[in-house]
């Protein structure tokens, strides 16, 4: 961060979308109403550690980390913040002292803070919980400017499919036992991730766009959405038409499935040693580019989204709400959340973590496929490239705080229950993987592989759900991963 820029800041002063704050040594418990109300608003900068009137005080040094964790897990307890966001604190040193830098972006949804609702003017935040007009107006602008929120009234459980929902909600439950959607029914699991909402300008309630992109049959979104498609091609041998494609027009969970199936199909494989398991790299990668696909594109615009694969690169482009134009790298962007409560969906069930996490993972892992650095474009349309040498560099020069590369390593001396572990790491990973690429994710044979599963399913560790062909694996509550 540019400290010219900081001095620039300061020297403008507080107002509408700029807040200081002095933060020696703990958060100011006003803060939280600052952040609250830019979201509620149209976003802003927090200074902590700068006085009201512009003096650089600082925080102290054996405060700063203290105060960083602190403030990420305040920022995400429902209780201080709801609902809760992901917000870095970007550490700055200026005129020998530390600050702490937090740019806050508009929300798509109405927050509080402890149960009261802020909204930002000039003079700074004021709390509107008690004027039911100003708080109905604000959840209109809301539905009018994100529109994962645009309600259709006519709209009903009907239209969305309960084998989807039902799904998501074992998802969340593999992942969390005890998860609070277990128990709700399908209208309340969708009402508790602002799926269905008011239409404060008529007073009607509906599904949200959100929930049919989500959970909606196909016929159901291409009313909707007749445009709404992924466009997935592989084009490396035929250059003048393509290898292999999928035309994908369905919901987001199963758009997810489908193309990372096709990356798997087209894209080479590389492992890496991990804490002992045996995990993909590949795997590691997409699944943060084609979340990041689905969850921030800009649905109302006709732009057809694509994921390229070609010889030397696999690139995605999708239509977006930019709010500049810039090439995103893991230290120089604070992630803007396009699609929220989808975005929430995809956390819920391990598809996605922490907004921002995308980028700083995909940073983390290119280095196994290219020497060259991928390449996100933030314009109205969002572009991501990863690029795949010819030759690839020597692993072992690259990725040594990740892991070891096992690509070519057979487990010839990994034991039964080492090996039945990997297993249950892959299924929390991907629950619909299957037996062929379990075995060949450890390098031994399906017979193998179905043998181990079988004593897995016999010591009560995991069971099938559904089909072999459209089912899924469960894994039991009791086992700890």
């Amino acid at each position: 961060m540019n400290t010219e820029y900081i001095h620039q800041l300061i020297k403008q002063g507080e107002g509408l979308t700029i807040e200081f704050k002095t933060a020696k040594h703990e958060i100011p418990k006003s803060v939280f109403e600052t952040v609250c109300a830019f979201l509620n608003r149209i976003g802003g900068i927090i200074l902590l550690g700068v006085s009201d009137d512009g003096e650089i005080n600082g925080i102290e040094q054996k405060y700063v980390q203290k105060i960083k964790k602190e403030l990420a897990n305040a920022l995400n307890n429902p209780q201080i913040i709801n609902p809760p966001i992901y917000i870095q604190a970007d550490e700055i040193e200026i005129d020998d002292k530390t600050i702490l830098f937090l740019h806050v972006y508009e929300s798509s949804q109405v927050h509080n803070t402890r149960g009261l609702i802020f909204d930002r003017n000039n003079e700074g935040d004021y709390n509107i919980t008690l004027n039911t007009n100003l708080v109905a107006n604000l959840y209109i602008r809301k539905q009018s400017t994100f529109t994962e929120n645009k309600i259709y009234p006519y709209a009903t459980v009907k239209e969305l499919r309960t084998d989807i929902i039902q799904r998501v909600r074992q998802m969340a439950l593999n992942r969390q036992p005890g998860h609070l959607w277990e128990s709700m029914t399908d209208m309340e699991l969708l009402r508790s991730v602002q799926l269905f909402q008011t239409d404060y300008s008529t007073g009607k309630e509906g599904l949200t766009l959100a929930s049919i992109l989500l959970f909606g049959r196909d016929d159901v979104i291409a009313s909707v959405l007749p445009f709404h498609k992924t466009d997935a091609i592989c084009r490396v041998q035929n250059l003048d038409r393509y290898d292999d494609r999928d035309d994908i027009r369905t919901n987001l969970i199963e758009s997810y499935d489908r193309l990372m199936r096709f990356v798997e199909n087209n894209f080479p494989e590389k492992f890496v040693l991990k804490d002992d398991i045996r995990i993909s790299v590949r795997n590691l990668i997409f699944r943060e580019i084609i979340a990041n696909t689905l969850m921030h594109r800009e649905y109302t615009n006709p732009f057809p989204a694509k994921l390229i694969i070609t010889k030397n690169m696999v690139y995605t482009e999708n239509a977006n709400k930019s709010h500049g134009e810039l090439q995103l790298q893991p230290g120089n962007f604070s992630p803007f959340p396009k699609n929220p409560v989808i975005a929430r969906v995809f956390k819920e069930i391990g598809r996605a973590d922490e907004l921002g996490s995308g980028i700083r993972n995909i940073y983390e892992y290119f280095s196994y496929y290219s020497k060259q650095k991928p390449i996100i474009e933030e314009k109205d349309i969002f572009k991501c490239t990863v690029f795949l040498d010819d030759v690839l560099h020597k692993t072992e020069d690259v990725g040594k705080d990740v892991g070891k590369d096992v690509t070519k390593d057979v487990t010839k001396d990994v034991t039964k229950e080492k090996r039945k572990e990997i297993i249950l790491n892959l299924i929390e990973t991907k629950q619909e993987i299957t037996s062929d690429t379990i075995a060949k994710n450890l390098n031994v044979t399906r017979r193998t592989i179905l043998r181990d599963i079988e004593e897995l399913k016999k010591e009560l560790k995991i069971k099938r759900i559904g089909g072999r062909k459209d089912g899924y694996w469960k894994i039991q509550k009791n086992i700890k991963l």
